[in-house]
């Protein structure tokens, strides 16, 4: 059994097609629950007695638990197939994702939240080793641009959801919605996918290097440490965003309410179109100017959310939703692309433990920032990650060419 005659599903074929659904209801089972606690962390707030950080490691245990988990699913799925893992996780997160609200107390809460994160970590874990394996080279970039589309309206379902029947019927209520609903998608994206052609499970095959040897190679590489920390930075400067400023502009001189506040998820529709476009970008003109023209727009949108006015600073997490979600599209797809073939999923689960090692990090400790010396400090940081971002990426990734897949 070889992959080698295999040359990649083209744009429009059916097979290309049910491939980019598959991928996007496997991202709306996975994102719409890791991040529909963000919705309703002031009520988690209130009904716990926990202050605003402590409410926010409902979201950070889950990312922790993916990010200890993505390496061991990449593993996993180099033995049995990518598709049976990604199944897999998804749908044990989905029976976690039901048990989560069922918590009377923070312990117990962080203790599912983490088994469910640990769950979902499947999926990041394969998804763009996958693509990157079943689509032709040429369209790569743009394929992960699609994918990382699909992620972002899981992203934004899970916390609208949430926030509305949250605050209809209590936080509880609203992550049971958001589950109910990643049920669904996960049974959508078992039966849209097609099998693997690119890719033969190392269990049916008895070439190749070991596992800690695949494992290792990205880890020698100065690109793909590089791309690394594009996650780690970028994506624990995006979820403090989100985690606290719920906070801000609920207090003095905002004063919003609660269901204007969920609205503002909305904003997330700018990374979902941003994310195919800067794929397309890249793959004319590079991935590595397309990289660093979104982390200027990133930290554009975070300078603009100093501003006190409600309609300035939705339009500054406008743009730094879009510009997060570029340079994350472009970055989560080089990863693999850049990679040795026996090395794709370790590539792509590296990244990931990267972006979602800085979500649990920054998501809980610029909380003490923002708690302790307010909102403009903690916007002052999230400028100076976005900054730090862009200089590794010139460091380390401008010598690699244009980054053309």
């Amino acid at each position: 059994m070889s992959a080698e005659t295999f040359s990649g599903h083209a744009p429009g074929s059916p097979a290309f097609r049910r491939l980019i659904a598959g991928l996007f209801f496997a991202g709306i089972a996975t994102f719409a629950q890791l991040y529909s606690p963000q919705a309703v962390l002031p009520g988690i707030s209130q009904d716990l007695g926990i202050a605003p950080a402590s409410a926010a490691l409902s979201v950070s245990a889950a990312t922790l638990g993916l990010a200890a988990a993505v390496i061991p699913w990449s593993m996993v799925a180099d033995r049995a197939g990518r598709i049976r893992a990604m199944g897999t996780g998804v749908l044990a997160a989905t029976a976690l994702g039901l048990c989560a609200p069922l918590s009377s107390e923070i312990g117990m809460l962080l203790a599912l939240r983490f088994a469910e994160g640990i769950a979902l970590g499947a999926v990041p874990a394969v998804a763009l080793a996958y693509l990157s394996e079943e689509v032709g080279a040429r369209h790569a970039a743009a394929a992960a641009g699609s994918y990382i589309a699909g992620t972002t309206v899981g992203g934004l379902v899970g916390r609208i959801l949430s926030g509305v029947v949250g605050e209809a019927a209590g936080w509880r209520a609203g992550i049971w919605a958001v589950a109910a609903l990643c049920s669904v998608a996960a049974v959508l994206f078992l039966w849209l996918t097609p099998r693997a052609r690119g890719f033969v499970p190392r269990r049916m095959r008895d070439d190749g290097p070991g596992i800690l040897t695949t494992l290792l190679v990205p880890l020698r590489s100065s690109v793909q440490l590089a791309l690394y920390a594009q996650g780690f930075l970028l994506m624990g400067a995006f979820v403090a965003v989100y985690n606290y400023l719920g906070f801000h502009l609920s207090a003095a001189p905002f004063l919003l309410p609660a269901w204007l506040v969920t609205m503002l998820f909305l904003a997330y529709l700018a990374g979902t179109a941003s994310s195919p476009w800067a794929g397309s970008l890249a793959s004319r003109h590079g991935r590595y100017p397309v990289l660093l023209g979104s982390i200027a727009v990133t930290s554009t949108g975070a300078i603009l959310m100093l501003v006190p006015i409600a309609a300035v600073v939705l339009a500054g997490l406008i743009l730094f939703t879009a510009g997060f979600f570029g340079a994350h599209a472009v970055a989560s797809g080089w990863a693999p692309a850049a990679a040795a073939p026996d090395s794709r999923a370790q590539a792509s689960s590296l990244y990931y433990f990267g972006y979602y090692a800085g979500s649990s990090l920054f998501g809980w400790a610029l909380g003490l920032v923002f708690g302790h010396v307010g909102w403009p400090w903690f916007v002052l940081l999230v400028v100076s990650m976005c900054a730090a971002a862009a200089l590794v990426a010139v460091a380390g990734l401008r010598r690699s060419g244009s980054g053309r897949a």
